[in-house]
């Protein structure tokens, strides 16, 4: 890893790529020190340490919602406008035709993922503010009517546009994801703050044990993401023009985990909108609305079993989700089809593409049920020992960090690989 890393330094092109990550990543944490205007301080502190039902939300914002920063939405509304898309994008036909249509459909696929996102922040920045103004941390409150809260929602939707414009540039001009690498900044920013408080009441039990778990935890990890299925392929000799070429063997890999990181942060985005819904109706004058905000609120908060089976649920089916928008069994078989390649055993077209798509969807349970695993038990932990509820939050953030390194690593091992650099894999 440490070897790969030098050599990376040492190619300009990569060296440049890392910088340009590292220097998006500076700007958004500075974003993120911008308090909005209008915000009791004191209040928004003491609520954050007597409600956990932002807990989640706040720790992909990098703690930007619990001092409401102007980036405090994060990258919620573009995962949440992505989600549409994608699901759409199954059921809509000109949709469909458009990501069949190569580099132009995605362009425009992802130009009105972008359009998308204005609107879902808006709603979002509305029931943020919406809630916080019924807890008292808005100064003067919230109104449509006021130019104050206009202005308040206004920088929000800003702030989530910039860090869309941001993650973009990340994925465009540096390496790996730019919406993981957002949230994995996020995150790694509220470590020390974390483990402190872990740390405040020293007992030895919960070190030990919350140690043994990490070091499971990344083991398995790197182990399921590591893990892949090679699928033998053979080229058949050919000749073009007065040249023949002879055929010859290789292999197709496919990753256990070809989603990566991706159906998580989907789950919770997912899981936390209609907690941020229950908060705003809890302030309602209407006592069978606020009663059923309250219940809604209160079952899907992060330290019960609801939370866990939904959150199980959820991961594993964007698990799903996601590997089947990522890989196309039959593109990849038409391809094969046009070089000349075949799986042995396996006729080329059709009967391909259904092989393809068996095995994708064999290898993906493990996958699915792993992300669900490791994302879920910590929460269940903090069930059974309510000292360690507080593990559960430590869990999904070392579950992101863990899969953002090695996919980056991999990305840039990738990278070294096509300038033949030697050595670098041990």
């Amino acid at each position: 890893m440490f070897e790969s890393l030098l050599n990376a330094f040492r190619a300009p092109d990569i060296r440049r790529r890392i910088l340009f990550v590292l220097g998006i990543l500076v700007v958004y944490r500075l974003l993120a020190q911008v308090p909005l205007p209008g915000v009791d301080r004191e209040q928004l502190r003491a609520y954050f340490e007597n409600n956990s039902a932002f807990g989640l939300l706040d720790l992909f914002a990098g703690g930007g919602l619990s001092s409401l920063s102007v980036v405090a939405l994060t990258m919620n509304p573009y995962i949440n406008a992505s989600i549409i898309m994608q699901l759409m994008s199954g059921v809509v036909p000109r949709l469909q035709a458009l990501s069949r249509e190569g580099e132009y459909g995605r362009n425009k696929i992802t130009q009105y993922t972008r359009y998308l996102t204005v609107p879902m922040a808006l709603l979002q920045a509305f029931g943020i503010l919406s809630a916080f103004s019924a807890q008292g941390i808005i100064v003067g409150g919230f109104s449509l009517d006021s130019l104050a809260s206009w202005t308040q929602m206004i920088t929000l939707i800003a702030g989530a546009i910039v860090l869309m414009w941001l993650g973009e540039l990340i994925t465009e001009k540096g390496i790996g994801n730019g919406i993981s690498f957002i949230i994995f900044a996020g995150i790694v920013s509220q470590a020390p703050s974390a483990i402190g408080a872990f740390l405040a009441n020293p007992n030895l039990r919960d070190i030990l044990l919350f140690g043994v778990l990490a070091v499971v935890a990344v083991f398995v990890i790197i182990y399921i993401q590591e893990g892949q299925r090679r699928i033998p392929i053979q080229y058949a000799s050919r000749v073009r023009g007065q040249k023949m070429y002879r055929g010859g063997q290789t292999f197709l890999p496919l990753r256990v985990n070809l989603a990566g990181v991706i159906p998580i942060i989907f789950a919770v985005s997912i899981l936390q909108f209609p907690a941020q819904l229950s908060l705003y109706f809890t302030g309602s004058p209407i006592t069978v609305v606020a009663d059923v905000a309250r219940a809604i609120g209160g079952a899907l908060a992060s330290t019960t079993i609801q939370y866990a089976i939904l959150y199980f649920l959820l991961t594993v089916g964007f698990t799903y989700f996601y590997t089947a928008f990522t890989f196309k069994p039959d593109e990849t078989a038409e391809q094969l089809r046009k070089n000349g390649g075949f799986i042995p055993g396996i006729r080329p077209g059709r009967p391909t593409q259904d092989y393809l798509a068996r095995v994708v969807f064999r290898i993906t349970v493990a996958g699915a049920l792993f992300l669900g695993t490791v994302a879920v038990a910590p929460v269940v932990i903090g069930l059974l020992d309510p000292s360690l509820q507080g593990i559960a939050l430590g869990g999904t953030g070392l579950l992101i960090i863990v899969s953002v390194v090695v996919e980056t690593m991999k990305q840039i091992e990738a990278q070294l690989m096509m300038r033949n650099y030697e050595g670098f894999i041990r």
